[in-house]
């Protein structure tokens, strides 16, 4: 299975596996799945670094293919769903992540239960 992850889902995968329900967790670490850390999620920690409210001393990038993740580019594909996506939620970065989940049809893991309001399948 192809599974994009939410970016508290990768902070939590590096830095406290722990906060991940052991079902999710199992998926992450199920070597048949290939499991996907958005260029939007990238995007979003370093927003969140630059203002004050994320302090990392790490790339990223490289600890997301370190780490055995795959990297998923967001494309305009993806984006042109955003002009018709309903505002249940206003994080332009969730917004943008379930975009890429519809395009792809692939499942976006979060415990973000807002995003349940959308068709993307949810993990």
């Amino acid at each position: 299975m192809r599974i994009i992850i939410d970016t508290h889902i990768f902070l939590w995968s590096l830095a406290s596996p722990a906060r991940i329900a052991a079902p999710k967790l199992s998926e992450l670490e199920n070597p048949t799945n290939i499991i996907y850390v958005s260029s939007i999620t990238i995007a979003e920690i370093m927003i969140k670094a630059s203002i004050g409210k994320l302090d990392i001393d790490f790339d990223p990038e490289a600890l997301a293919v370190q780490s055995g993740f795959e990297l998923l580019d967001f494309t305009g594909q993806a984006a042109l769903l955003l002009k018709d996506l309903p505002f249940h939620h206003r994080d332009p970065f969730d917004r943008m992540l379930i975009c890429q989940s519809l395009s792809h049809n692939y499942p976006l893991m979060t415990d973000d239960k807002k995003i349940s309001q959308y068709e993307c399948q949810i993990m």
